[in-house]
């Protein structure tokens, strides 16, 4: 009998769950809007209402359990989101507990960014390299350490939260309260309002033609040559550029792997970040790989499944 896994990627705007096997193959998956602003029950009806939808094609005896990757911070081990900025009421919830007396099944969570490397190790640009950093650049920073084959969790199940290490002394203000980090720079949010700034100006760009002023537009922009569009994507490199030269020095993995909605400008973006590591790096660190996230949205998806084929032990 084969069995699966309910994978649940929980976002900020979007609510993801698939049916996945033990080789990562996804049968079944769909979306709804994330009800972000309704309080942290009416999510969970939503998690348990898509659960519902993609298994409905199998036995309940099929189901090894739901792997939950979403935003933290968060205490995996304990299963309780501790607070979550982008979901109105998700402080302090139990919320395997809950989930596990409704659905009368083992549930695992995860930080979405730690399963997305999990994924990618396991299915994507990360197989075969037993140390990487996997960082997501969307709305906000976020990242996933495995050094020697494991997930590096530290003190209290937190480490990996890069976006948040401070690249501007007394800085730009970022959403976590702290000024300087590197996601109030170089996140897809601080993309947009950087291209918005320069727009206010009066600055005639390709840009300003889009119904919505975003990283799409901007990449979009740039790869028909608009002067502007061109400016923002190289500081954009450089940010990340920085930023990632820091993660090389702490971390020293054999690759990096980018994800999030920002790296769907990776071809743009890389000749920049290769040149500011150049520059700035140690030289052992100048020919390490970078390579974009093969599974894109759905690495969140694999890592949470793989945790619970797994039983949350070692990826080894």
């Amino acid at each position: 009998m084969l069995n699966f896994v309910v994978g649940i990627d929980l976002g900020g705007t979007l609510l993801r769950a698939a049916l996945i096997d033990s080789e990562g193959y996804i049968h079944n998956k769909t979306s709804l809007a994330t009800a972000s602003k309704k309080g942290s029950q009416e999510i969970i009806n939503q998690i348990c209402k898509l659960t519902s939808i993609v298994s409905k094609s199998i036995s309940k005896d099929q189901i090894l359990g739901i792997g939950i990757s979403s935003p933290g911070p968060l205490n995996s081990k304990k299963g309780l989101i501790l607070t979550a900025p982008t979901l109105v009421g998700f402080k302090n919830i139990p919320l395997v507990k809950i989930l596990e007396e409704r659905l009368k099944l083992p549930v695992f969570l995860e930080n979405d960014a730690i399963a997305a490397a999990i994924g990618e190790h396991r299915f994507g640009a990360g197989q075969g390299f037993k140390n990487l950093v996997y960082i997501t650049v969307s709305t906000g920073i976020g990242g996933g350490v495995i050094i020697d084959g494991k997930v590096l969790y530290g003190f209290m199940g937190m480490a990996g939260h890069i976006g948040h290490m401070t690249i501007i002394r007394n800085g730009d203000k970022c959403s976590c309260g702290n000024q300087g980090c590197w996601e109030a720079y170089g996140s897809g949010a601080a993309l947009t309002k950087r291209a918005k700034k320069y727009l206010d100006t009066g600055i005639k760009s390709m840009i300003s033609n889009y119904s919505k002023i975003d990283g799409a537009a901007v990449f979009d922009s740039a790869k028909k040559g608009d002067k502007l569009a061109l400016q923002i994507v190289f500081e954009e490199s450089e940010i990340l550029g920085l930023g990632i030269t820091n993660l090389l020095h702490l971390y020293s993995p054999e690759i990096i792997i980018l994800g999030g909605g920002v790296s769907n400008g990776f071809d743009l973006l890389i000749p920049g970040i290769n040149y500011y590591i150049k520059n700035h790096a140690m030289l052992p660190f100048h020919n390490v790989k970078i390579k974009p996230s093969i599974h894109k949205d759905n690495s969140g998806l694999l890592g949470a499944s793989i945790i619970v084929f797994n039983n949350n032990k070692s990826l080894l």
